[in-house]
């Protein structure tokens, strides 16, 4: 079913991404960032419902249409209390889906984010710019591409295989790569903590990345 779904959702020029289980959907919707997540109840490791409990909990406010063969009213209220945008009962027709994706991605988000911000950095994104307290940075697009999703993920740790496949769209991490990775990090954060200024961008050695204030 996730594959026919996504099969669907491709030949309208969707970019789309399959969890096999629950536990790497919940993974996957809590560390990358989704214009729509399509949730089916009905998952191994961790179901629907629980996923969609724990990205509320955690304010993410991707919208979520669920997809269930539960068709009982309680069961599409609790799925509607507990953060789901939109209900789609199974067996269903594949022109519903893909109105009602569309009408969500319509909707969009509910807060919208022009700006980022971290401790004195701040990102905007419409104008492209940054400033770290009174100081602008020059930054490359790639920098500012890697800044951003470093603010999106402000506080968690980021892999190099996320930053492969998110900011520089390469389905495997390779060790080329890495060293890549590693160069404009090393980049980015002479730009961003210079001057004596606490530092924002960590690394975990071994694992990855992280931009907080304060030690990781």
């Amino acid at each position: 079913m996730a594959e026919v779904v996504a099969a669907a959702l491709r030949g309208e020029h969707y970019d789309v991404v399959v969890a096999a289980n629950g536990e790497e959907g919940f993974f996957r919707a809590n560390a990358e960032t989704f214009d729509l997540v399509v949730l089916d109840l009905m998952l191994p490791g961790r179901s629907g419902l629980e996923i969609l409990q724990a990205l509320r909990q955690r304010h993410l406010q991707t919208p979520v249409l669920i997809l269930t063969a539960r068709d009982g009213v309680d069961d599409r209220v609790r799925g509607l209390d507990l953060g789901a945008d939109d209900y789609l009962v199974k067996p269903f027709a594949f022109p519903e889906l893909l109105a009602r994706v569309r009408a969500l991605l319509r909707r969009g988000r509910p807060s919208e984010v022009l700006r980022l911000k971290a401790a004195d950095l701040e990102l905007d994104l419409v104008s492209r710019h940054a400033v770290r307290g009174d100081r602008s940075l020059d930054l490359t697009a790639r920098e500012f591409e890697l800044l951003e999703y470093l603010l999106r993920h402000h506080g968690h740790l980021v892999s190099r295989e996320m930053l492969a496949r998110e900011v520089w769209r390469e389905p495997r991490r390779a060790t080329p790569l890495d060293n890549v990775i590693d160069v404009q990090i090393a980049r980015l954060r002479k730009k961003v903590d210079l001057d004596g200024s606490a530092r924002l961008i960590h690394t975990v050695r071994g694992v990855g990345f992280v931009l907080r204030e304060g030690e990781p």
